[in-house]
């Protein structure tokens, strides 16, 4: 009897843990989704300040690739 207690207390420190690293895994991926859209749209206004452009060419297309990139990292990482 006391070991089917102590068993099942064990499975909830499991379960909880579980849900701990998952919480971890899933904010680490979205911390990484933004950084790298926030240093490619960084990277596209400051490549556009110094080619003197009028409109925003830069920062339209590394921004959209930014996205595309973090996109990308998001699945790979949450495929494995």
């Amino acid at each position: 009897m006391e070991e089917q207690q102590i068993q099942k207390k064990k499975n909830l420190k499991k379960q909880g843990s579980k849900g701990l690293r998952d919480f971890g895994r899933y904010s680490n991926i979205a911390f990484q989704m933004v950084a790298i859209i926030l240093i490619t749209t960084w990277g596209g206004k400051e490549l556009d300040k110094l080619a003197g452009f009028e409109h925003h060419v830069f920062l339209i297309i590394l921004s959209l690739l930014g996205v595309f990139a973090a996109i990308y990292t998001a699945v790979r990482d949450f495929l494995k």
